[in-house]
């Protein structure tokens, strides 16, 4: 019954009993849910999501010739890892990166078709998910970094950084963005009371990125906020809209800007900040530094037509490439090193023509739409290929691209009629 309103927003595509459309609704919280506890494998996200994918084939769900593109991509890209493997697969860890890496393909193909039917729904109660997990997520980090729960420090932290239910603190910090984006969007355009609940969400969640110490999780937070709320403002439909996410925009930043000033007061805080924040770090800098390798790993690539291989680049290297799509080339040569930045900004080019397309979904997208390009930029200097939530946002995008073409088709027949039945009145 809460979905009445939305459905006829929601291009449900197949005529499903209302007990399966609530079943499959409620596999898409879970997904968007389990995919906060990761640092078990298999975890309960490839759990989830596999009992999800065998429920929804089972209760209904197609394959478009639309999305051909997407999965000829996604093929290739990950034709050229295998190839590559050959020569390395009796190395350590091999296999299931490549295993992992078709696995993400397969994600990619199920989220998009799941999203780009019954739209609106879904992607509420996907969005509903992500924002419990997230703040399960968060608060295990939080209770680590403080010890809060006895032997908790050495399970929830790494390297004295919060981490949570992750095995990293960088995937932690970069899984958190997307949920933190949907939080902070609730705040500035929700009812006074879903406002406040989202407000102590998003204040948990931001909590959590600090306390990971992830530059990159600091720099694509305050990056993808300001550029969805500024999409927010030129996509509202009215002027008080925009003046109240203006003002709550503002209102956000100087709370936040107090909690840091706080937690910065804690000594221990304040010296891992400092540390955390200069970009003189050791691993930047020199000729075998972060930056360094990503030239040289470059120069390498050109004259390597299949790669090394996936996994190898740290024979060659002190540490791995940090660079996903300089990743590509070496793991799966130029087939690979091609596909994958094609695959990566064809949707991101795609995805600015749907930015001002007044779907019921807009405000969602615009949140994923900012996530997405935010993880994108943050490709470029560590390694995102095996980051769930980057599949997960990739599928989800587009899904929302179909609906979008969808809606705006169904759209235009409705205005048509209206007009062919004035048209034989005049005739008449």
């Amino acid at each position: 019954m809460a979905y009445a309103a939305t459905a006829g927003g929601s291009l449900p595509s197949t005529t499903a009993a209302p007990g399966v459309l609530a079943l499959q609704r409620a596999l898409v919280w879970l997904v968007g849910a389990s995919g906060a506890i990761v640092f078990i494998e298999p975890s309960p996200y490839e759990i989830a999501t596999l009992a999800a994918s065998v429920i929804f084939f089972a209760t209904g769900l197609r394959i478009r010739l639309v999305f051909v593109p997407l999965l000829l991509l996604l093929f290739l890209l990950n034709l050229g890892y295998t190839i590559s493997s050959v020569a390395v697969f009796d190395r350590p860890n091999v296999p299931n990166w490549i295993a992992t890496s078709w696995y993400m393909a397969v994600t990619v193909v199920f989220f998009a078709m799941v999203i780009s039917e019954d739209t609106a729904a879904r992607l509420d109660m996907f969005r509903r998910g992500l924002v419990i997990g997230a703040v399960i997520a968060a608060l295990a980090g939080i209770a680590g970094y403080f010890n809060l729960v006895p032997g908790g420090r050495d399970l929830l932290t790494l390297y004295d950084r919060a981490r949570g239910t992750f095995k990293d603190p960088n995937v932690f910090g970069a899984f958190l963005i997307l949920p933190a984006l949907f939080a902070l969007q609730s705040v500035v355009s929700d009812k006074l009371g879903k406002s406040l609940r989202s407000a102590m969400a998003f204040g948990v969640i931001s909590l959590a990125i600090l306390l990971a110490f992830s530059r990159a999780a600091w720099g694509v937070l305050m990056l993808t906020s300001a550029l969805m709320l500024a999409l927010m403002v030129l996509t509202s439909r009215s002027q008080a809209q925009r003046s109240r996410i203006i003002v709550m925009a503002l209102v956000t930043v100087v709370l936040a800007a107090a909690l840091v000033a706080v937690l910065l007061s804690f000594d221990s805080i304040a010296e891992l900040f400092k540390q955390r924040a200069s970009f003189d770090q050791s691993y930047d800098s020199g000729r075998f530094g972060r930056f360094g390798r990503h030239l040289l790993g470059a120069d390498m690539a050109l004259g390597l037509p299949f790669g090394i291989g996936p996994l190898q680049f740290n024979r060659y290297f002190p540490e791995d490439t940090h660079n996903s799509y300089l990743n590509a080339f070496m793991s799966g040569g130029w087939l690979s090193g091609v596909c994958y930045p094609a695959l990566v900004f064809v949707t991101i080019l795609t995805g600015f023509r749907y930015v001002f397309v007044r779907v019921p979904w807009q405000l969602a997208y615009l949140a994923v739409f900012a996530a997405f390009l935010g993880t994108v930029g943050e490709s470029f200097i560590i390694d995102t290929d095996h980051w769930r939530h980057f599949w997960m946002m990739l599928g989800t995008m587009w899904g929302m691209f179909v609906a979008a073409e969808r809606w705006k088709a169904d759209a235009n027949s409705a205005l048509k009629v209206p007009i062919a039945c004035r048209s034989r009145r005049v005739g008449e």
